[in-house]
């Protein structure tokens, strides 16, 4: 007998709001002297603490910049501002499952709005 599971609710985060959720949980778990982190959560709090570059509230301003642009829906806005690609190949890999490939003025638009959060 196979169970499914339904998804109820699905939201994008940063990595910096994550980090900001998780900081929230390890603070609460902190209070509770007993309570040991489980493995999973302390490797997710290393994690986030070593790749959020940004501030939460700049990291909200870099996707809303990016889902205005053409070809930039929702979840490539937070995996773009999650990686913060450098140049056209890191872009690109983003872009890699897509059926369409983006020109190379599209490309160095992303990375401009990019750069001004980097």
């Amino acid at each position: 007998m196979t169970i499914f599971k339904e998804i109820v609710d699905e939201e994008f985060l940063t990595v910096s709001e994550t980090k900001e959720l998780l900081a929230d949980i390890e603070t609460e778990r902190a209070l509770d002297e007993d309570r040991e982190l489980r493995y999973e959560l302390a490797r997710a709090i290393e994690h986030v603490n070593r790749f959020a570059v940004l501030e939460p509230e700049e990291a909200d301003q870099l996707v809303e910049e990016l889902q205005e642009l053409e070809k930039v829906d929702e979840p490539t806005a937070y995996k773009i501002t999650n990686l913060l690609p450098q140049d056209r190949d890191e872009l690109r890999a983003v872009y890699a499952q897509e059926r369409y490939s983006l020109s190379g003025d599209e490309l160095d638009e992303i990375l401009d709005v990019v750069a001004r959060y980097a």
